[in-house]
Formats: structure tokens, C-alpha cells, sequence
């Protein structure tokens, strides 16, 4: 048998957003939008198709004339995954401006007040108790939290109750309990990935109270219901993951579905509740307001964000603002390359890149102690002062010379650009800098020249003939162009199969006379 547990403020607010997202499971303006990592769907379109009611017919395979040579206008609506018409269960589900419960109320057992407009024009007020929902006898008049006179049952669940006051919500919700299990195990389960859409359809605004609730409020970190009381040292769980043990296959498999996990856990945090919106619009308090707008800095939910603009005229001769642009894309680039090499001793932030309203937000983890010194005093491998003066250490040294191998980077040697003339070996550009945390881990950070530079994009730069008679190098908006990591492993393959078969070649020939 089942026993139903007393419900607790936490728990009375995940069961009502739990009944709200069932009810709304069938909308797609969620996955439009992209509210809460929601994404479309095309798996229906391409597995199942359009069901012919009657098989025998012909089928009509010709392709739409809208994709035919010569047609003027391309409509965008195939685009999109073919949408049903929203089931409308209820016209409104909010929480009840009479919250909080009084406290002779909350001495009863009162947790939440919520109102619901239903389909057939009537208002509830509903009461959640600790022993589960009912109606209360409250009207526009005024504030009555006692039971309602005509509805005294007391429900569990908020979905029993509201199928026992609306015959049309309880048929609404069994017909979408009915779509909802036609579709395919994988368009009902949440995507690790959010995958946004660059087109939208124009959905009707409906009202919707809990989304006006979490909307409006920028400064929740979007995870209270879940961990109330606390926030989540991101840089401490992506590193403990990294660190997990490797040796067995199952060892193996429990570290990639920590790291799988906490980085999509990260990545939703960077833009959950429009945390990077909230950025961009002016809703988080900077760290250095006194400063110029576009050298402000945040830090939110354990999260530092910054605007990808060049704020102290360190890319002016490299592009300037897109130049700071292409360098965020570049880090990424080169966060993602020495990741994967999984160097148990080397340690990189975890990142996310989100545009939005023409604006470059990068979003970051925090190493522990990095705000509480100078940065002069925290790098101990690279420079600081975009390439004036350079250090090293020889525990960074071995730390990065396995990882250049690895990544074709050739080790070379600099003046340090202080009074001593002392020669620097680097397996790294200038900019990349290594840091100790408190932690004791060693963190390298700013790798937006991992990889070498597009010469084909670089003014004034020598190219082949081929080069130049298609064109180049062409003028582009900044120097930063840089090959991909792909490009440069398929290069090297390239050769040594070339090299391969020519030594090959030259042996052959050498035993044939």
C-alpha cells in the first residue's frame, strides 16, 4: 500500500511545477524558446512521417516546389518539426498572492496558496497543507483560507483535485496523457545538450504565473527547489570528476558520466534563468561597478562572467573588440583540446560561450584563491603583462611538455623581458598562464593560441602562388584566425602517410637493382 508523506514548502513546490510542465508537456513554445534546456524535436518527422490513413494509395514522392531551381520565396516553417495544437488543460495555474501563509495559518499546517482559472470560467483559491490540496472558501472579496464549503475532500495531489472540481481539465489531461505516451521513449526525456533553433515561430503569449515568477526575478540562481540553503562549487566538482580513478573499464565508464553530467550541469547553470541575459541587461550587480560598462565583471552562483571585449587595448593592434571576439572562441577551442588529452595533473576551467543581443558573455569557474591575490602574484608560468615579461617553472615545464607533443606545439625560447636576460623555454604561447590554486592543483588558462594561425587571413602574409591566385590573404575584421585542431591532424597524417610511401618507394627501388 502507499503511504502518502506530509509535504514540506520544497516539496510542494516541485509537485506544483511538476503538474504545470505535465500540463504544458504538449507545448512547444517551451522548446522554441529554449526555457529550461528544452529543445525541438525532429524525431517524429524523421522516423515516423505523415501516416497515411490508407495504405494502398499511391504515395506522391515529388519533392515541394519550394525547393525546386526558381522558386522566389523559401518558406522557413519545414524548418520546424510539425506542430500539433496545444491541448489547453487550464487558462491559468499561479501562485496566489495571499503567500505567504499568516502565521496562525502556518501553525495549521498551510504551506502554499495557489489560484487556478479553469476552462469552464471559474477562479479557485486552492490551499497546499502538509496533508495535501483543497479548496479554500477565499473569493475576490476577500482572504478565507478555511476549507470551501462545496469542496472539502483533501487531496494528495494537485492533479486529483483539480480533475475533481473540472470535468474539462480531467478530459484535457487524459488526452494529453494519451499524445504524451504516443511519442517516441526519447522526445519525452530531457536532452543532455540544449540545441537552439536560429528560427522561431511567433507563439501567442498565454498567461502563465510560475513562468512570470521565475522570469522576473533575476536574482534566483534557478536551483533553490533543489538544494535550497546553498550553491554549487562548480570548479571543485568538475575537478574532482577529472580526478576519478581510470584504470578499469567500469572506473572508466563512471568518470565519463560524472564529467558527462557535471558539465551539462555547468553549461545549464551559465544560462539557467537567464543568468547571462540578466548580464547582458544590467540585472547582476557587478564586482567593479565604478568601472567602465564594458570592463564589468560578475560573479554568480560560484560562476565569473565577463563581456568579450578588448577592455585594456590588448588586441588594438590584433582587430580590437572582434579580435576579443575571436580570442573567447579561440580559449574554448584550446580549453577543449587539452581536456581531452586528460592529463591527470592538468587542470583546466570549465567554460561556457553565450551570445545574446550582440553581446559575448563568457562564463567560467573560479580557481580557489585566484580573488584573493594579485594576478602578478598568482601566475607563475607565462605573462601577465601581455608579453613585456615572461616567467616559467620547471614543474610547469614537464607539466606541458607531454601535452605539446600531443598537440604538435614546438617548444621554444624567450627573453623573460626583465634586467637579468635570463632565456625562458616555453612549450606554450606567452599568453597561456599557469596558476596553483589553493586547492594545490595546477590550472593553465587563456589557450587562445593552442593552435597556429590561418596565415590565408592575415594581411600582408606570404602564401603560395595557388594561394594568391584564389584570392589571398584576405582582409578579414581581425589576426586571430587560427587553423582547427582537426586540420592540423589531418595535416600531419597526411605527411607521415606521404613520407611513409616514399621511403617505401625509395627501398623498392634500392632492392629492385
Amino acid at each position: 500500500y502507499n503511504i502518502s508523506e506530509p509535504y514540506t514548502t520544497r516539496e510542494a513546490r516541485i509537485h506544483v511545477r511538476h503538474i504545470r510542465d505535465l500540463i504544458r508537456s504538449l507545448d512547444m513554445s517551451d522548446a522554441v524558446n529554449g526555457t529550461d534546456g528544452a529543445s525541438l524535436s525532429y524525431l517524429a518527422s524523421m522516423t515516423l512521417g505523415d501516416r497515411k490513413k490508407n495504405a494502398d494509395k499511391t504515395l506522391e514522392c515529388s519533392p515541394p516546389d519550394y525547393v525546386l531551381p526558381g522558386y522566389k520565396e523559401r518558406p522557413l516553417i519545414p524548418l520546424l518539426p510539425v506542430m500539433k495544437d496545444p491541448v489547453l488543460a487550464l487558462k491559468s495555474l499561479a501562485i496566489s498572492p495571499f503567500n505567504p501563509p499568516p502565521g496562525h495559518r502556518k501553525l495549521k499546517g498551510d504551506i502554499l496558496y495557489l489560484t487556478v482559472d479553469t476552462r469552464e470560467g471559474r477562479r479557485y483559491h486552492i490551499t497546499c497543507c502538509t496533508k495535501g490540496f483543497y479548496v479554500n472558501a477565499t473569493t475576490e472579496a476577500g482572504f478565507r483560507p478555511t476549507p470551501s464549503p462545496s469542496h472539502r475532500a483533501v487531496h494528495h495531489s494537485l492533479l486529483d483535485l483539480l480533475s475533481s472540481i473540472s470535468i474539462s481539465f480531467k478530459r484535457a489531461m487524459a488526452l494529453i496523457l494519451k499524445r504524451r505516451s504516443e511519442k517516441h521513449i526519447f522526445e519525452r526525456l530531457p536532452t543532455p545538450y540544449q540545441v537552439n533553433s536560429w528560427i522561431a515561430p511567433v507563439f501567442e503569449q498565454t498567461e502563465d504565473g510560475i513562468r512570470a515568477e521565475d522570469c522576473t526575478q533575476p536574482h534566483k540562481i534557478g536551483l533553490e527547489d533543489h538544494i535550497p540553503g546553498q550553491i554549487r562549487d562548480w570548479n571543485e566538482e568538475l575537478q574532482t570528476t577529472h580526478e576519478l580513478p581510470r584504470e578499469t573499464l567500469g572506473e572508466r565508464l563512471i568518470r565519463e558520466r560524472a564529467i558527462f553530467k557535471i558539465h551539462s550541469d555547468f553549461v545549464s547553470a551559465a544560462i539557467k534563468v537567464n543568468v547571462s541575459m540578466a548580464v547582458v541587461d544590467g540585472n547582476v550587480v557587478a564586482i567593479n561597478p565604478a568601472d567602465e560598462p564594458r570592463t564589468h565583471m560578475y560573479i554568480w552562483n560560484n560562476i565569473f562572467f565577463s563581456l568579450g571585449f578588448d577592455v585594456k587595448d590588448h588586441y588594438k593592434d590584433l582587430g580590437g573588440d572582434a579580435a576579443a571576439h575571436a580570442a573567447t572562441s579561440n580559449d574554448l577551442q584550446g580549453v577543449r583540446a587539452y581536456a581531452q588529452l586528460d592529463n591527470p595533473k592538468l587542470f583546466t576551467l570549465g567554460m561556457v560561450i553565450i551570445d545574446y543581443k550582440g553581446f559575448r558573455v563568457t562564463a567560467q569557474s573560479i580557481i580557489p584563491g585566484i580573488l584573493e591575490r594579485e594576478q602578478e602574484q598568482s601566475v607563475i608560468y607565462g605573462s601577465v603583462d601581455f608579453g613585456k615579461t615572461v616567467v616559467s617553472s620547471e614543474e610547469y615545464h614537464d607539466l606541458l611538455s607531454k601535452p605539446a607533443e600531443q598537440l604538435k606545439i614546438l617548444p621554444h625560447e624567450v627573453h623573460s623581458g626583465k634586467d637579468d636576460g635570463k632565456i625562458i623555454k616555453l612549450c606554450s604561447s606567452f599568453e597561456t598562464k599557469g596558476i596553483v590554486g589553493n586547492d594545490s592543483r595546477h590550472y593553465i588558462l587563456d589557450l587562445l593560441r593552442t593552435f597556429p594561425p590561418d596565415v590565408n587571413y592575415l594581411e600582408d602574409a606570404e602564401v603560395t602562388d595557388i594561394c594568391k591566385a584564389n584570392g589571398y590573404p584576405r582582409v578579414f575584421p581581425h589576426k586571430l584566425a587560427s587553423l582547427r585542431q582537426e586540420l592540423i591532424e589531418a595535416f600531419v597524417e597526411f605527411r607521415f602517410f606521404r613520407s611513409t610511401f616514399l621511403i617505401f618507394y625509395i627501398l623498392r627501388i634500392i632492392h629492385s637493382t
